[in-house]
């Protein structure tokens, strides 16, 4: 009897058995594929929708937070220019300077007085209007300066904030869904690296997200109105949807520039680019830089335009010194 040979199912299995083996996942065809791949979107779009559903009934906490900076970018400029609010009873009219007072009215621990308020007092059979100085905070009537000028301007705000949040609440989800497609595929070497590049990148992502959130954010305000009094205009009030959209937008751009060592060092690892390269296009990069920080800057100022700079160039040289030090352990390896 003559040989048998081997099906080509028996084989197979070997081939699937030793892709398994070193860290592939099994053989599919290509509407396998597909098929996977159409799950894959169903449940990335369920989760955005589900987590936009969350940010719905968390609205009013999501807009207190993002209202934050707005309040402590006037406390600055109050505190820089030595103003206190002027209201009459809740109603905030506007910044007065206790200097320009004093020369007609004596306030005592002006230190202390953080708003005048204009009160009705009687005296005797008629009514008068007195300024009566006071120590309450005048910035807890502050979102009386966001205000929607068009009766839409409500939905569209719900929905803008819906949306981003959604799509970071959902983030996690969908790397996790976007994985189980993608992980099967790769070897365990692969793996471990696309698991170190994902912890990095988020962790940066969040870094630049916080850093705009506290720092750059109020300055950049402060800036935006100091800059429309310097043209003569009035900034004392603010269009809810765009601060809440410059606000968003601003956040996550920043949150995107901070993936910079994500893509050098990947570009690294693959054999594209060294320590070497990287030193010498240092001066092309400071140009590259400005010139990216200012399409991402909303607000254009050159302050905010450097402040968003100074960060990724520190990023930029964090970079070079770890793609330093790959390089000097493959020498010692070799």
């Amino acid at each position: 009897m003559s040989e048998e040979v081997p099906r080509p199912t028996d084989e197979l299995v070997v081939d699937q058995e030793w892709d398994e083996t070193a860290g592939g996942g099994p053989v599919k065809t290509f509407l396998e594929h597909l098929e996977d791949l159409r799950w894959t979107l169903i449940k990335c779009m369920s989760a955005i929708v589900i987590s936009m559903v969350v940010c719905f009934s968390l609205l009013d906490n999501i807009i207190s937070i993002l209202k934050a900076p707005l309040k402590e970018a006037e406390a600055l400029r109050l505190q820089s220019k030595k103003q206190v609010g002027f209201l009459i009873g809740d109603e905030r009219l506007a910044n007065v300077s206790l200097s320009s007072l004093t020369n007609h009215i004596t306030f005592e621990n002006t230190e202390e007085i953080h708003s005048l308020h204009l009160v009705p007092e009687k005296m005797g059979t008629n009514w008068v209007m007195t300024l009566r100085p006071s120590t309450e905070d005048p910035l807890d009537t502050l979102q009386d300066r966001l205000k929607n000028y068009k009766p839409v301007d409500g939905f569209l705000v719900a929905f803008h904030l819906m949306l981003y949040g959604g799509m970071v609440i959902s983030a996690p989800f969908i790397i996790f869904f976007i994985g189980q497609f993608v992980l099967p595929a790769l070897k365990i070497h692969e793996k471990k690296f696309l698991y170190q590049t994902t912890g990095f990148g988020a962790g940066l992502f969040m870094l630049g997200v916080l850093f705009c959130y506290f720092v750059m954010m109020k300055i950049a305000i402060v800036a935006l109105v100091q800059f429309s009094n310097w043209l003569g205009f009035s900034a004392d009030e603010w269009n809810a949807r765009d601060y809440m959209t410059f606000v968003i937008k601003f956040m996550l751009a920043m949150g995107l520039s901070f993936q910079l060592p994500v893509v050098l060092l990947t570009m690294v690892k693959v054999g594209f680019l060294n320590y070497i390269k990287l030193s010498k296009f240092r001066p092309y990069w400071v140009v590259i830089n400005l010139t990216i920080c200012a399409f991402l800057t909303p607000t254009g100022d050159p302050f905010t335009l450097l402040l968003m700079a100074l960060p990724l160039h520190l990023l930029y040289e964090m970079s070079v010194l770890i793609s330093r030090v790959w390089a000097r352990n493959d020498a010692k390896k070799a």
